[in-house]
């Protein structure tokens, strides 16, 4: 799309040559092109900006900051923000996470949980434990490290001879299956593929299994059932296995709660990945969270392997620290909760008008839409129709941000992911949804597919 001004050829490129409107201001939940258009940011960006845009609170932290020291190197001096951002960080936790490696993103968050482990099970004398299992479809990251445990096989396919392997489970869709058992019984089944991934591996060599709690852009906000959570950390104690969460996407309130898997306590985890929302866009910022009897024996015997130029920046710290204070101060993660509910009723009511809606799901504002050819059957629409990337495209011009990926495993299926701000009122969901009706009414239209009048 282009926004009528003389603009000179850009020198940069990112994943496609499509050309965006330039952006001028952002705030709330809006977001306002250089002539004059607005957008609802319906997605948070990429589910990042939990706290919405523009908040002055945060703005005039990072400026205080800004004026003593953006930058001083972990390995030269310690800094009050990173050091009360870990403090704070670590009283969100469930019990015994207490100690905190900051990172710039989610990709940064997930190797260093990786790595972590491998470098714990080699303190501990468990040195033939290295296989991570993960998840098909999942997403991790982008770098090679993060990428090679991501069941995405549109982004992976390209790269795999520069990868080890590492294996994969089915991801719990349970929504898809077409049998006898309750939700119940299909969350016990899909925890028990771990089981036996452990061992056709040969249990010595598995060192971690690795999930989203509330699946992400590769799933579409897919929860497991409740009987999944419990069981997965069972067998992960059984063979002596590390848990890894990824909340880069989840965690920071946008479930509802400050961790997706504070929802299941039954399910805790030994390491955390978390970003995006941690930072809210502000400044990047991403952390991994550990608890002691994990970090102790890896510098007792020489140190964390690990590290990047601006892990633990006070700029981070700082913004990171009023981003927390915010959630709290104004209750977002309760209205992430609140609001969730009532946008996923909405959502769920368009399946009345709009057959072709297969399913809607997740929690608090981590909410998705999955687009089908039948939703008796969940067979999904023909790959080259295109419907995610077309629902984007006709609800940006609507004025509506939103953000979509393929469903089954990155080359047919179709969702896209509806995650504002955690701050959207009543009054805002409805403006969404007025934007969403009209660009289902117009992909309808344009695809041929079934809609109620």
């Amino acid at each position: 799309m282009h926004d009528g001004s003389n603009r000179r050829p850009s020198n940069l490129f990112y994943q496609t040559g499509a050309e965006r409107p330039v952006v001028d201001r952002a705030e709330g939940i809006h977001i306002w092109a250089a002539d004059g258009r607005r957008w609802i940011d319906g997605s948070s960006g990429a589910m990042v900006v939990n706290i919405g845009h523009g908040n002055r609170a945060v703005l005039e932290a990072m400026k205080r900051q800004m004026d003593r020291a953006t930058f001083a190197y972990r390995l030269h001096f310690e800094n009050e923000p990173a050091e009360e951002l870990a403090r704070r960080l670590c009283g969100m936790m469930p019990p015994g996470f207490d100690r905190v490696f900051f990172v710039s993103g989610g990709s940064e968050a997930v190797e260093s949980c990786i790595k972590l482990a491998r470098q714990y099970a080699v303190a501990t004398g468990q040195t033939g434990r290295y296989k991570v299992i993960s998840r098909f479809p999942s997403y991790h990251g982008c770098t090679l490290g993060a990428l090679a445990v991501t069941g995405y096989a549109a982004l992976t396919a390209p790269f795999a001879p520069m990868m080890p392997h590492s294996p994969k489970i089915p991801a719990p869709t349970a929504y898809l299956d077409r049998d006898d058992l309750s939700m119940d019984q299909r969350g016990l089944r899909y925890a028990d593929l771990l089981e036996a991934q452990i061992r056709a591996e040969g249990p010595e060599t598995v060192l971690a299994f690795l999930m989203e709690p509330v699946g992400g852009a590769s799933t579409g906000a897919l929860v497991a059932p409740d009987s999944y959570y419990g069981r997965i950390r069972e067998i992960c104690n059984r063979y002596g296995i590390l848990l890894i969460h990824d909340e880069v996407m989840s965690g920071a309130g946008r479930t509802g709660r400050f961790l997706g898997g504070d929802h299941w306590p039954e399910g805790r985890p030994d390491l955390v990945a978390l970003s995006k929302g941690l930072g809210s866009g502000y400044c990047p910022l991403g952390a991994m969270v550990a608890p002691e009897r994990i970090v102790a024996p890896v510098l007792a015997a020489g140190g964390f392997l690990h590290g990047f130029t601006y892990a633990g920046n006070p700029l981070a710290g700082a913004a990171g620290l009023a981003v927390l204070d915010e959630m709290e101060r104004h209750d977002m993660i309760g209205n992430a909760a609140r609001m969730g509910d009532l946008l996923k009723s909405r959502l769920e009511g368009l399946k009345a008008r709009f057959p072709f809606i297969g399913d809607v799901r997740g929690k608090g504002l981590l909410l998705a839409v999955e687009l089908v050819a039948d939703a008796a059957t969940m067979e999904p629409l023909p790959a080259h129709l295109n419907a995610y990337q077309r629902i984007v495209d006709l609800a940006y011009d609507q004025g509506l941000i939103l953000y979509s990926r393929r469903t089954r495993g990155g080359y047919e299926g179709d969702h896209f992911l509806v995650c504002p701000p955690m701050i959207i009122t009543p009054h805002e969901v409805d403006d969404l949804m007025g934007m969403l009706t009209e660009s289902l009414d117009d992909l309808a239209v344009e695809l041929r597919l079934p809609r109620a009048a």
